[in-house]
């Protein structure tokens, strides 16, 4: 028999699990290794034309294309063992024409698979990167840091980059901004801090990595606090340099669309970036 103490743990457990919720615009599966859905975003029915109560403990080959289930795994075998992120782009789930682009991750054991409309433009993003490094070779010190904040505001589009490294900072902005850049415990893609998040079933307590999820839905107080700053969306980019913990955030004034290229292209920025402090610190 549970006690008192216990009985409010759990609800306090189940309160949170049921403020872990997905952002609009974008769907959510927690699979199991044998890609066993676990647990589904409560619009998956847009994606996969079937209901997220039906999803459950079901193969997700039964709801998907063969040849696109085919493509998701072959790209899994390869980053299992890792902490990276897998993706995909303009992958074609069902007979709906509209194509999605994907990206998944190991976490705990579980497969996180996100998908989010395709944009159509794969490439594009990541063939400026090495332009925008080679642009680097030149600075050095502070010079170095105020050049990658810049470049990776060219890069994303994003009105407003900051990048921190240990401490260290600078930024690159469109105008000024009504607060100071703090997105530590945010998630990695913000498409709208206006928008209701979309919650995720089953709700019940039970081992879960939602919370890790790239587009897993920011809480109440951290929209507010985004908002009262004109930020409606962010792009953050964690990486680490000569052993110091380092990032970019990009913020926008206005929603923009996540795009798993663009936090990939972002993403292999920063890495080069860090080799490039290193050097410079070599240097």
């Amino acid at each position: 028999m549970e006690t008192v103490d216990e009985i409010s743990s759990n609800q306090v457990e189940r309160h949170s699990l049921d403020d872990v919720r997905i952002q609009s615009g974008s769907y959510l599966l927690e699979l199991s290794l044998d890609w066993i859905v676990l647990r589904a975003s409560e619009n998956i029915h847009h994606l996969l034309g079937e209901s997220h109560v039906t999803l459950i403990d079901e193969p997700l080959g039964k709801f998907v294309h063969s040849q696109a289930l085919h493509d998701l795994r072959n790209l899994f075998s390869k980053l299992s063992g890792t902490t990276g992120i897998g993706r995909a782009y303009a992958v074609r789930l069902t007979n709906d024409p509209d194509l999605v682009d994907i990206a998944f991750q190991l976490v705990e054991g579980r497969v996180l698979l996100e998908a989010v409309p395709s944009e159509g433009c794969f490439g594009e993003c990541f063939g400026s990167v090495g332009g925008l490094i080679a642009g680097l070779a030149n600075s050095h010190g502070q010079a170095l840091l105020d050049g990658g904040a810049r470049r990776m505001r060219a890069l994303t589009g994003y009105d407003r980059v900051t990048v921190t490294c240990g401490d260290r900072r600078s930024e690159s902005s469109r105008g000024a901004f009504a607060g100071a850049s703090d997105a530590s415990d945010l998630p990695d893609m913000i498409g709208d801090t206006t928008g209701e998040g979309i919650a995720i079933f089953p709700r019940q307590v039970d081992e879960t990595s939602v919370e890790e999820a790239l587009l897993h839905a920011p809480d109440a107080t951290q929209r507010e606090k985004l908002e009262g700053q004109g930020i409606k969306a962010i792009l953050r980019v964690p990486f680490s340099a000569d052993g110091l913990v380092c990032e970019f955030c990009c913020e926008s004034r206005t929603p923009r669309q996540p795009s798993f290229e663009l936090h990939a292209a972002a993403e292999l920025f920063a890495q080069m970036f860090a080799m490039r402090l290193a050097l410079d610190k070599a240097g």
